[in-house]
């Protein structure tokens, strides 16, 4: 029997529970692709999941891989829009550290011929999420002004880029050995540890910013909404890797509640959330992702990659929080 090498994730723990098994090769079923995975982009939502928390993952075991871009190896029945050898991308949510992966073929979207399979893969998850929050929920205007938390981290530096392309003016929280960084992507830098971000950012901007986009989450909510000013939007991603139910009900209503107690709009984004309930906007964004792309517009970041295989050996890197920019693992058959 045919098998193909995959990263399972045996139990709860931390990256040693990730194993290296062989799976048996199975046939794409009617309406599905079996992809050769060739690249898949890794972020924080990878390391949540070792713990067994994360809402969006199957149960304990299972391969996780959050974004892939691969070459179709095989169409299932009634497949029109697939061909094999076609390049394509996916925010598969999980099962993408393996060599092979099946799935719907709704969930694919083709790369153009000007984007890596590696440069494709890492801009899945990241930008996707900075897209959506600046021009779906946000709907951002050129002239105005926007704060930025984890600035340096994946999601941040493609919102710095995304709202830089958008004429809105950038302010970037991040620990100071980072500002360069955020310089870089035509931000200005705040270091969040010099005092209370609210206080920084009105000494900047006295009437507060139009938006921010908060990954931190927790008491750094109340912060951002006294950075933002009347009238403007608070928007908070990431919270779902927030440990425990409790800890997270808590940050929806400080900034469901509070934002809303204190004259501002207060928004939560989550990309698995709305892609599972409209994938339409996913389809539709990530080719724009795409395009800017090939215009060399935008800049993934890739500072770090490893063999498709070595996801526990990434993750333990990525965990130390030392890693800017963005982590991809490469097929090394490729």
């Amino acid at each position: 029997m045919a098998t193909y090498g995959a990263v399972m994730l045996t139990k709860k723990g931390g990256p040693e529970v990730l194993q290296v098994v062989e799976l048996p090769v199975t046939d794409p079923g009617p309406g599905q692709l079996r992809v050769r995975v060739t690249a898949a982009g890794m972020g924080s939502t990878d390391i949540a999941m070792l713990g067994g928390g994360y809402p969006f993952a199957p149960k304990i075991p299972f391969v996780p891989g959050y974004e892939v871009a691969g070459v179709v190896e095989a169409v299932g029945a009634g497949v029109r829009d697939f061909e094999r050898g076609q390049r394509v991308a996916a925010l598969t949510v999980y099962g993408g550290f393996a060599e092979l992966l099946v799935r719907e073929a709704e969930h694919f979207v083709p790369i153009p011929d000007d984007v890596s399979d590696c440069e494709a893969a890492a801009v899945i998850l990241n930008y996707v999420t900075a897209w959506q929050m600046i021009h779906r929920m946000a709907k951002v205007r050129e002239g105005e002004t926007a704060l930025v938390t984890g600035a340096a981290g994946g999601v941040g530096t493609a919102a710095l880029q995304l709202l830089r392309l958008a004429g809105v003016k950038v302010y970037g929280a991040a620990s100071a050995g980072k500002h360069e960084i955020v310089r870089s992507l035509g931000a200005t830098p705040i270091d969040y540890r010099a005092g209370p971000l609210d206080r920084l950012t009105r000494e900047r901007e006295p009437h507060g910013v139009d938006y921010v986009f908060d990954a931190i989450g927790g008491a750094n909510v109340s912060l951002c909404i006294g950075a933002c000013r009347r009238g403007g939007m608070v928007v908070g991603f990431g919270f779902m890797d927030a440990p425990g139910i409790l800890s997270k009900l808590t940050m929806f209503a400080s900034l469901l509640l509070g934002a809303r107690l204190r004259g501002r709009h207060g928004k939560f984004y989550g990309i698995t959330a709305l892609y599972r309930r409209d994938p339409i906007p996913f389809r539709e964004d990530l080719p724009e992702i795409f395009e800017l792309l090939g215009e060399e517009a935008i800049d993934p970041l890739v500072t770090r990659t490893f063999p498709l295989l070595e996801a526990r050996q990434a993750i333990e890197l990525l965990a130390t929080g030392s890693v800017e920019g963005k982590m991809v693992l490469l097929n090394s058959q490729d």
